[in-house]
C-alpha cells in the first residue's frame, strides 16, 4: 500500500532508496470501507488524509437533506476546514467506495519534517499545489449553470460521472436527479 504513496510523491520529486525507505517507515496508511463516515458535523478532524485509492464525498445536511459539496478520488488530498482551524466540523465526509489513505496529523508531519527537513520542499509543493486546485476550483464552477458545471466536470474527471450515483451528482449540481437525466439525454442527443 505505501507503494501508492511513494508513486504520489513521485509526481513532485524523484525519490531514492533511502527517502523512500524514510517515507516507508513513517506514513499511517489504513484501508477504509465503503459507507465509512470519516468526521460527522459538529466532530473536531484530527486528521487530514490523502486518498489513495476510492471515493469519497463531503456533505451538509440542509433540513434533513443531504447537499453533496465536493468528491474526492485517487491522489486528492482532503484537508477538512475543521482540521486546519481547530472548530467543529460543519459537514460530513463519506467514503462512497472501500478506500485506502495516508493518514496526516499535524505533530507527525511537524516531527517528521524536523527529523528529515529534505522533504520540506516536496510538503511546500503538495501545499501550493492543494491550495491553487482549490482556489482555480471555487472560481471557476461558482459562475456555472448545472448544465455547464456537468460539462466540466465530464471533461476533468470523467471516472467521477461512472464512479459516483447520480443522486449525488444532481446534489452536487444543485438539481434534482430528473433534471440530470434530462441534461444527460439532451447531451447524449448533440453526439
Amino acid at each position: 500500500m505505501s507503494k501508492l504513496l511513494i508513486n504520489y510523491f513521485s509526481q513532485y520529486i524523484s525519490l531514492n532508496t533511502e527517502e523512500i525507505r524514510i517515507i516507508e517507515e513513517n506514513s499511517i496508511i489504513k484501508k477504509q470501507k465503503k459507507g465509512t463516515v470519516l468526521l460527522r458535523e459538529s466532530e473536531y478532524a484530527k486528521e487530514s488524509y490523502l486518498l489513495l485509492k476510492g471515493c469519497v464525498r463531503s456533505y451538509f445536511l440542509v433540513d434533513g437533506e443531504e447537499k453533496n459539496t465536493d468528491f474526492f478520488l485517487e491522489n486528492d488530498p482532503i484537508v477538512p476546514v475543521s482540521y486546519i482551524k481547530n472548530k467543529p466540523s460543519e459537514y460530513f465526509i463519506e467514503c462512497l467506495e472501500d478506500c485506502i489513505f495516508s493518514i496526516g496529523r499535524t505533530e507527525r508531519t511537524e516531527q517528521f519534517l524536523i527529523n528529515h527537513p529534505q522533504f520540506i520542499p516536496l510538503y511546500r509543493k503538495i501545499s501550493d499545489n492543494f491550495t491553487t486546485n482549490q482556489l482555480v476550483s471555487a472560481n471557476k464552477f461558482r459562475n456555472l449553470s448545472p448544465e455547464q458545471h456537468y460539462l466540466e466536470l465530464r471533461k476533468l474527471k470523467p471516472d467521477l460521472l461512472k464512479r459516483v450515483p447520480q443522486y449525488h451528482l444532481a446534489s452536487y449540481l444543485g438539481i434534482k436527479p430528473q433534471s440530470l437525466s434530462r441534461i444527460r439525454k439532451r447531451l447524449s442527443q448533440q453526439k
